[in-house]
């Protein structure tokens, strides 16, 4: 079930972002008077189709992992003489440019529509409030301690742990020196502390755990407040609304030590003590070995928490007017987009490694995360995504929107087309390019599972 789920939501998001980047060509194709013979969404053989009064094919595809607008053009077949002018390559090099940067554009344009909706609805996140610091790592070396919350990162404001992660992302691998802005006992004031060349985990990077930062929560207790169907919890006879008190004997405090006894003792039966309708009793499960991304095995009773209200001071509620959301939308579009940038150089020059690149089995879990999350969470993934979608399209790699515009501006510049066989090799070059990194893309994802 989980799986098609996935499908799902990869099918969700790929459509909307497909639709949105291909209709930018598609759009301003129309207006430099190109004609446009098909808009397909996916590829392969079309599920459906329909044409409208220009004669445009619009069409969905079997295969959901992309999209293409096929427009007139000579150098793919004859071309009637009446519907010359109308050929993609009859245009002039400043016009397809046009239509070549339309595209991610498109994606620009989406993200800062969707970073505006969610400036104007609202949205309430955790305030950044630091709650364990751990040794020897550059928060403690810096001086963060308990209870400061953290308003910006090398003077850019921040107000969630997203953000937070974000700006401790685009610094990992460098050396000089990061400043955080905090504020401890009413007294605010900045913190400064050598980063030393500070670098990510390879497999399963975490910028706030792996910079030595846990964030603050309040206590949860260990009470049950979901049970799977099947899971060893509900077979055992556990109930939700039980308060574990101890485990083998060993008293209970909170939820996190009970997921600490439970993850520590796969396949062990555990003497679980709980307090039910006020009288105390035991039970014995034994939990399930489950064998994380990393290879480590856990216990696993499949048991959730009950859940805990935030206090109020440890919310921020964030909304603008509609006029005031715009400077912000596009502040959040430049921040991903940087992000993005930043990310692909230290790939690039081996600050980040190469195993952080996802294809698209991860893309359809965390899309299918997000979704489950709510309308926050989706939104801000689509946005990223899409401006992911828009930075790479506009690399300069033959195939890519982008190395269309490299020749298209060459052409402007020297008054006559790159020759052929440039072309020909520019085309073998990048497409064994994307391969290459479909392949290794699909081979991290493979290694996630």
């Amino acid at each position: 079930m989980q799986i098609i789920e996935s499908i799902l939501a990869l099918a969700l998001t790929l459509g909307i972002l497909v639709t949105l980047h291909e209709y930018g060509h598609f759009w301003v194709a129309r207006r430099c008077g190109v004609k446009v013979l098909r808009f397909s969404v996916g590829f392969g053989k079309p599920l459906f189709s329909w044409y409208d009064r220009h004669g445009t094919e619009f069409a969905v595809a079997a295969i959901p992992l992309g999209g293409y607008v096929k427009m007139l053009d000579e150098r793919e077949g004859p071309v009637p003489e009446d519907l010359k002018d109308q050929a993609f390559t009859s245009k002039s090099p400043s016009k397809r440019i046009a239509i070549a940067a339309a595209g991610p554009i498109a994606n620009f344009i989406f993200a800062i529509f969707a970073y505006w909706v969610l400036s104007v609805v609202g949205v309430t996140s955790v305030a950044p409030i630091v709650g364990d610091v751990s040794p020897d790592t550059v928060a403690q070396r810096m001086g963060l301690r308990e209870g400061m919350e953290i308003h910006a990162v090398d003077g850019h404001r921040v107000s969630s742990w997203r953000d937070v992660n974000m700006r401790l992302l685009e610094r990992a691998g460098e050396q000089g020196e990061i400043a955080i802005d905090v504020t401890s006992n009413d007294a605010r004031g900045t913190i400064t502390g050598a980063l030393d060349g500070w670098r990510l985990n390879d497999d399963t990077p975490n910028p706030l755990s792996e910079f030595g930062i846990t964030p603050w929560r309040p206590d949860v207790p260990a009470i049950l407040g979901q049970l799977s169907d099947g899971g060893r919890a509900k077979q055992a006879g556990l109930e939700t609304g039980d308060q574990i008190m101890a485990v083998d004997g060993e008293p209970v405090a909170n939820w996190f030590e009970l997921v600490d006894y439970i993850q520590s003792a796969p396949e062990q039966t555990l003497e679980v003590t709980l307090r039910r309708d006020g009288a105390e009793r035991s039970i014995r499960v034994r939990p399930e070995a489950k064998t994380l991304e990393d290879g480590k095995v856990i216990g696993f009773v499949g048991a959730g928490v009950q859940s805990v209200e935030w206090p109020d001071d440890a919310l921020r509620d964030i909304s603008y007017g509609p006029l005031a959301a715009i400077p912000n939308a596009l502040s959040e579009t430049w921040s991903d987009t940087r992000l993005t940038l930043v990310a692909i150089k230290k790939m690039a020059t081996g600050l980040l490694s190469p195993s952080n690149l996802s294809g698209p089995i991860t893309i359809a879990r965390v899309a299918e995360a997000s979704v489950s999350s709510g309308f926050e969470d989706f939104v801000r993934f689509l946005a990223y995504l899409s401006i992911s979608l828009g930075v790479l399209n506009l690399l300069p790699v033959p195939v890519l929107d982008g190395g269309h515009i490299v020749y298209y501006t060459i052409e402007a510049v020297r008054g006559k087309p790159v020759s052929d066989a440039a072309q020909a090799l520019g085309l073998r070059i990048g497409m064994a390019l994307i391969l290459t990194l479909m392949v290794f893309a699909l081979y991290n994802d493979l290694m996630r599972l």
